[in-house]
């Protein structure tokens, strides 16, 4: 505020269900070594991480979640020029922009990790269903007294190393801070994820993507290995939709991260990385 020098551009990036910001910690610290002109936020959703306590109104849908955030840039007077969102975080970053006001102040580029801007389907390749993980939660203590514990409840239920391991950063120390405690608690608040991750397959954003205003380029990247298998309509319609955004001075593209299920940072952070770099190349601050 009251800076004679102008905002550094700003990338916003958006965990999925059941994560956190400290899902991006790694890769976006990363970014900001490699292109120090720009600035980073990452956001804890409704719901989820330092965010459940703060009691939201229903209802908890992409779209209620999306403003969510635009209220938060706007607080912080940012005009964000990319948003990266993984999965759930995906449709938010769409919804963001259907839901700002036209003409936009400046072009935006949004990047839909493993996300379809429409119907959600489950990969038949064994991998962890978000809706199972959510059902096996609720059964769990409210109170843990040992993450290993937890982690090898998820195993023998049928869920992978990698998902057990990282929902257990979801877990947090009780008592005061410095203060040694032997129990923990989950960071989030359950009903409202559900009701969440509902709306999320519920969203259909496909009238958006197929009349995008100028300016906004949307790129969806489907990993390899995906989770959210990717029809062959869903791969159809977003390379029509390529076609229409050029016409409109918009931009749609398709990419593929090789060798990476749906936890696509985790599994090929090195080629995320590459394709993401282009959105932050050839930026002076």
């Amino acid at each position: 505020m009251g800076k004679s020098k102008p905002d550094p551009p700003t990338a916003v990036l958006l965990h999925g269900i059941l994560g956190s910001r400290k899902n991006w910690g790694t890769f976006t610290r990363r970014l900001a070594q490699e292109f120090p002109a720009w600035q980073f936020l990452l956001v804890d959703l409704r719901c989820h991480g330092d965010s459940a306590s703060i009691k939201k109104k229903a209802p908890h849908t992409v779209a209620s979640t999306a403003f969510d955030v635009l209220k938060l840039v706007a607080q912080l007077r940012i005009t964000p020029r990319v948003l990266i969102g993984h999965s759930f975080g995906g449709k938010v970053a769409l919804s963001m922009v259907e839901q700002a006001a036209k003409p936009l102040a400046q072009s935006v580029r949004v990047w839909s990790l493993d996300a379809t801007p429409g119907k959600v389907r489950v990969g038949g390749d064994g991998e962890d269903h978000p809706a199972e993980l959510i059902s096996f939660i609720r059964k769990l203590p409210k109170e843990v007294y040992s993450k290993q514990d937890i982690v090898n409840a998820l195993i023998r239920e049928g869920f992978s190393m990698d998902v057990a391991q990282w929902l257990v950063t979801n877990l947090k120390r009780n008592g005061p801070p410095g203060l040694p405690s032997s129990s923990f608690s989950w960071m989030f608040d359950l009903d409202g994820i559900s009701e969440m991750y509902q709306s999320y397959e519920e969203t259909n954003l496909w009238k958006f993507v197929e009349n995008l205003p100028q300016g906004v380029h949307v790129n969806f990247l489907k990993a390899e290995r995906s989770l959210h298998r990717w029809a062959l309509e869903d791969l159809q319609r977003i390379h029509a939709a390529e076609d229409l955004a050029a016409e409109e001075g918009a931009g749609v593209e398709m990419h593929v991260l090789e060798d990476a299920g749906h936890w696509v940072h985790a599994d090929n952070p090195d080629g995320l990385f590459r394709i993401l770099s282009s959105s932050f190349q050839g930026f002076k601050a």
